[in-house]
């Protein structure tokens, strides 16, 4: 058997990062996050079992008849007082070794919330977020140059200690958007800790968009994900160094070369679809040359 084209790579690439939405997925059996009368999430069966043993932070309903749900206590009114709370249950969770997820544990919270424009209802470890399948929003930078009239774009190489996708293929700087922290703080942030860009000039950063997902972890979490991407011309004589070792190196590839690697497993998942977004946006794949194109735009945009 022939192997798989670039096109059926890529587009298989889309059907594991939006899993959650495929048919035989978990999704039909998750239980909604409700805090406050608003939804936030979807909890796997088998997490809402665990967190019904704590009934002074969550509820599980259950009632014949309605539709089953997960419910923060009514009585923690504040944000603070939810923040406290859920830590407190997460905490004894991490210290039973309950969730394997809970073993990259960051001391990060991750602001949860309906929408990315809504106030915040609580925080939560970063970890932990697959547990209860609550939106996470990170910002991803393209880095690119121009040499002989050719468009060039930097890449990042991930250390091999990192907890996630350890040596493989990233964009040029990215990072989640911590509590407290906004969209291009969060990209300068992450451009002068893993690039050591200049924030004069990772500020020239120009906002293009975002792209959205929902996959199923291996071990049974749900990953809603919103990227917030960013294009950068950078001078032709720049270099990136490596900055907090969160990279190992850093390589200038032509869009040709770039465009292969999005189709190969030596890419991390998201980030090769950030790519792949940037080479649509700018005509490197066009309609009438990829049979494919309006399935692979669809598929960096599917949201819960």
């Amino acid at each position: 058997m022939a192997a798989p084209g670039w096109s059926d790579r890529v587009r298989e690439l889309l059907r594991r990062m939006n899993s959650f939405h495929g048919a035989g997925s978990s999704k039909v059996l998750c239980l909604p996050l409700m805090v406050a009368g608003q939804q936030v999430g979807h909890v796997p069966q088998a997490v809402a079992k665990r967190l019904g043993q704590y009934p002074s932070v969550f509820s599980v309903s259950r009632d014949e008849g309605a539709p089953a749900y997960v419910e923060l206590n009514a009585q923690l009114a504040s944000y603070e007082q939810r923040t406290a709370a859920v830590q407190e249950v997460l905490q004894e969770l991490r210290a039973h070794q309950v969730f394997p997820c809970l073993k990259e544990w960051r001391e990060e919270l991750y602001s949860v919330r309906p929408y990315f424009c809504d106030t915040p209802l609580f925080s939560m470890e970063r970890a932990a977020t697959p547990l209860f399948g609550v939106k996470r929003y990170g910002a991803h930078l393209n880095g690119y140059t121009w040499q002989n009239g050719q468009m060039y774009m930097w890449l990042a190489r991930r250390a091999l200690n990192k907890p996630t996708y350890p040596g493989l293929l990233d964009n040029l700087a990215a990072g989640g958007i911590a509590t407290g922290l906004g969209v291009k703080e969060t990209l300068v942030k992450e451009c002068q800790e893993e690039a050591c860009i200049p924030t004069s000039l990772a500020a020239l950063a120009k906002p293009v968009g975002t792209i959205s997902y929902t996959y199923e972890g291996a071990h049974g979490g749900i990953y809603p994900e919103c990227q917030f991407v960013f294009d950068l011309e950078l001078p032709a004589e720049f270099v990136p160094q490596v900055g907090d070792g969160e990279v190992q190196e850093f390589y200038l590839w032509p869009l040709e070369k770039v465009k292969e690697s999005i189709g190969s497993s030596d890419f991390k998942p998201n980030c090769a679809m950030v790519a792949l977004d940037f080479l649509i946006r700018h005509s490197y794949i066009r309609p009438d040359e990829e049979p494919h194109y309006v399935e692979m735009v669809e598929g960096l945009h599917r949201t819960l």
